[in-house]
């Protein structure tokens, strides 16, 4: 991956041209980004610009044979180590190399729930153990096998737990030649040992104008559509490329279809429906609850008068418009709250099944009955 790939963040790409063309990198950097804004990408750029054979002033070549490599993430000299799925305790990063060049190339803007899919264990949780740790310390004692460098990215080193401080000789006094990058969204979950061992490059969320061009680039995306899936992403591309995927998998039509069922209290669709749901998978699940917190916050939009700021497409807006006249303002943040709490227990592997059933009878109440939770009685009092 090149710069120019990277969307965005020109004030940290001139930065790390600025490192590299005064010979000054640090040998420790931890790259920190709000979620989607691509830190992960720009590390594997600046890893293939110093590898290089043949800089350019403002990028790596992208032709010689360093640059080729890299962009299959198969360089010698260009190490990874990520959370992953252990079957057994001396599973290291490398026993699911394949799986992590896949994810990575189809997708660099990925975060650990898009990773999780491609693994079986979906209840598993993901970390850096013991054994990747040793193996980090054993390949860092070789010497670069045909570059000046050599390099370790460290995707979110908020999984590596206090087995981490094995790693901190090796952080504060390196090997020549070596370029630690940890490349993380919360540096609060960092061991504090490693933290203040890194050089921070601290990244901003993108722009909207940004997302937007680049969905724009991809094909069958139109400009309207880029535009409000820019909007709705909050500055993370890897949310607007969710989004994306949504539309293609029709969130809209089951959330709509169930609001109605919940609204007429009809028990025997929403058990078909819950039933339907409990099979699409977890991630499918937590993306279902995502888009349905979007969509009720612009029909809240909407019921405050402010139709402006909504960006939505034509059939969520009538959707959005019908739904605004048929229920009140307590009505829609108690939803918001029972959703919440659903995205809440996906997360924690809680029984699909019985989680969609008691979230779906919480909105008969809220929807047909008008019984509010308790946190929207306390706010309205």
């Amino acid at each position: 991956m090149q710069f120019h790939e990277v969307v965005g963040q020109l004030d940290t790409k001139t930065k790390l041209l600025t490192q590299v063309a005064e010979n000054r990198i640090s040998h420790a950097q931890l790259f920190l980004s709000p979620h989607g804004a691509g830190n992960l990408a720009l590390a594997i750029a600046f890893a293939q610009y110093v590898l290089c054979e043949n800089k350019q002033a403002h990028d790596a070549c992208g032709v010689c044979a360093a640059c080729r490599k890299v962009q299959k993430l198969t360089h010698p000299d260009l190490h990874f180590s990520y959370p992953f799925f252990a079957k057994h305790k001396e599973d290291t990063s490398e026993t699911f190399i394949s799986q992590w060049r896949t994810a990575v190339l189809k997708n660099p803007y990925l975060d650990i729930d898009e990773w999780r899919t491609y693994f079986d264990e979906d209840n598993k949780q993901a970390n850096i153990n013991i054994a990747e740790c040793h193996r980090i310390i054993k390949t860092w004692g070789l010497k670069p096998f045909e570059a000046t460098y050599k390099i370790l990215i460290m995707w979110l080193p908020e999984y590596l737990e206090k087995e981490g401080n094995t790693l901190l000789k090796l952080i504060e006094e390196p090997p020549p030649n070596t370029l630690f990058i940890l490349v993380a969204h919360r540096a609060e979950q960092v061991l504090t040992t490693i933290l203040s061992r890194t050089q921070l490059i601290k990244m901003p969320a993108l722009t909207q104008a940004e997302i937007s061009q680049f969905l724009m680039n991809r094909p069958q995306v139109s400009a309207e559509q880029a535009t409000q899936l820019a909007y709705l992403s909050e500055g993370s591309l890897q949310n607007a490329l969710q989004y994306l995927r949504q539309e293609e998998s029709d969130y809209f039509q089951l959330l709509s279809e169930w609001l109605r069922m919940c609204f007429a209290n009809q028990g025997l669709k929403i058990t078909s429906f819950v039933e339907e749901m409990s099979k699409m998978g977890r991630e499918n699940q937590k993306n279902f609850w995502r888009y349905a917190l979007k969509l009720l916050r612009e029909i809240l939009l909407v019921k405050h008068h402010c139709p402006q700021l909504t960006h939505v497409t034509e059939r969520e807006k009538n959707f959005i418009a019908n739904l605004s006249k048929a229920i009140h303002t307590p009505q829609i943040e108690a939803l918001i709250i029972e959703i919440e709490k659903a995205h809440y227990h996906t997360e924690r592997n809680a029984n699909p099944k019985i989680l969609f059933l008691d979230v779906s009878l919480q909105l008969v109440k809220i929807l047909m009955f008008k019984i509010l939770p308790k946190e929207v009685q306390n706010i309205i009092a």
